[in-house]
């Protein structure tokens, strides 16, 4: 993993932990149900967002070799790329 892309990662998920910390204590506290969805979606958010990440780490590296590899290689790459969106459509 890209070293750059590993740290920002991870400080995601640390701060990921602490959204999700909060969301659970929302619902035991029984709070206004929309503070608690507003939470949710942020939580939603910051997890596409370190998605991204991921995504971009993994083009930057697996993808490319894979493409230079060609062959089946390069169509592997394509298919976990359309797979990992809901993409595929064979």
């Amino acid at each position: 993993m890209i070293d750059d892309i590993r740290k920002r990662a991870l400080h995601r998920t640390s701060i990921l932990e602490g959204q999700v910390r909060g969301l659970a204590k929302m619902i035991e506290a029984e709070e206004y149900c929309m503070d608690i969805i507003a939470q949710s979606r942020s939580i939603q958010k910051a997890l596409a967002s370190l998605d991204k990440l991921l995504v971009e780490n993994h083009l930057r590296t697996h993808v490319t070799d894979m493409f230079e590899a060609g062959g089946a290689e390069r169509e592997q790459a394509v298919t976990e790329l359309l797979k990992a969106y809901d993409l595929e459509t064979r």
